[in-house]
């Protein structure tokens, strides 16, 4: 649903925030170069943190680089909130910081490439780890779509099929280069937070 549907706004500050904002935990995980590191620099308001290192195994032809510690970013919300972005390493052999990374999240954003056939399997098994760690809600982005041959509509459908999860979970398409995508992904993690809290929550403006 388009962001002017749901009462929302999000735009990031350029300066310094008010010291009252209030830290609010989100984790971006997903497989190996589903975009997790780029989507926590497209929308981040201060330089990312982050923990890359050179890829040396059979992977390095997809990415040069991979996360093995995490990311972390924020983007101040307007009405005093600040959300800080945890990107985790999406491979499995650094996995011991997802629940480390888990601790004190109050959603997370699972990640998953369109275009490389065993990202939903991954994709699978990091949700049921996640899921383990924290009854929390979870948004799954979609990546790398513009590299399948198929409508929109038909990849989600087939993701969401995939993974398991019903329809109360947004599944959505993401260009992690977007800032535009990633607002959206971003503000459909916060509308099921507040979901979880108010069942009818009151729009809400994120800058």
């Amino acid at each position: 649903m388009p962001t002017q549907e749901r009462g929302w706004a999000l735009k990031a500050h350029n300066g310094p925030t008010a010291s009252s904002t209030h830290p609010v935990k989100i984790v971006v995980t997903g497989p190996f170069s589903s975009g997790k590191t780029t989507l926590i620099k497209t929308i981040s308001q201060v330089t990312v943190l982050g923990t890359d290192r050179e890829v040396t195994d059979e992977t390095r032809v997809i990415k040069r680089s991979t996360t093995v510690a995490m990311d972390f970013g924020k983007i101040t919300v307007d009405d005093g909130v600040c959300l800080h972005l945890f990107g985790t390493p999406g491979q499995q052999r650094f996995d011991v910081m997802w629940e480390i990374l888990s601790e004190g999240m109050v959603a997370f954003v699972l990640l998953v490439r369109a275009d490389v056939a065993t990202s939903t399997a991954e994709a699978r098994s990091i949700l049921e780890t996640f899921r383990g760690f924290a009854d929390v809600p979870f948004v799954v982005g979609v990546t790398h779509a513009e590299a399948v041959p198929a409508p929109g509509e038909d990849i989600l459908t087939a993701v969401r099929h995939s993974l398991g999860v019903g329809h109360e979970v947004p599944v959505v398409l993401c260009d992690p280069r977007s800032r535009t995508d990633v607002k959206e992904v971003l503000l459909a993690a916060l509308i099921s937070v507040l979901a979880r809290l108010s069942p009818a929550p009151a729009p809400v403006a994120v800058s």
